[in-house]
């Protein structure tokens, strides 16, 4: 796509159809949220409707959504928000250990999963569902706008480094 193309597809005045096109690269990122979200509910629907394979299935695909998801942020967003600011110690520092956590418990939960512990696994759903609904806030409601804001510049670049894993 030209240069011409992809700053007309970026304009936050855009719209193609009368649908807005994405404005900006954290609207990726966005996405990403509400995709994981679904997955992981719909593990946890097909476990409590006793359909343990596909919930297994559905959880192994939250899993991998959300590792992507990561990897476009501690590879990209992070460093360029940390470059672009001078903070390696700020909001970026709190989402990566959020990110541990998370990693924890998704762990915990597909072995709670793969063992049969049912009431186990929908006990740390539970914690994780909060614990994914507190962080996402955090980051749509304060990281990602600032990211918008100090890598305004940068929107069609970042959008493609974000798509990296994309295929």
């Amino acid at each position: 796509m030209s240069k011409v193309g992809a700053e007309a597809i970026l304009s936050p005045n855009n719209h193609r159809y009368g649908i807005p096109t994405m404005a900006r690269f954290t609207d990726t990122l966005i996405q990403d949220h509400r995709d994981c979200d679904h997955a992981f509910s719909q593990a946890e629907s097909l476990l409590n409707a006793g359909l343990r394979d596909e919930a297994i299935e559905a959880f192994d695909l939250f899993v991998s959504r959300t590792e992507l998801h990561f990897a476009r942020e501690e590879e990209v967003l992070f460093p360029e928000f940390e470059r672009a600011t001078g903070q390696a110690a700020g909001p970026t520092m709190v989402m990566r250990s959020e990110h541990v956590r998370i990693r924890e418990l998704y762990r915990e939960m597909a072995a709670c999963l793969r063992n049969g512990d049912d009431a186990g696994f929908l006990g740390l759903g539970e914690t994780l569902f909060i614990m994914l609904q507190q962080h996402n806030g955090k980051e749509e409601q304060i990281l990602y706008p600032m990211s918008d804001q100090v890598l305004a510049h940068r929107q069609a670049d970042l959008l493609d480094k974000l798509t990296f894993a994309v295929g």
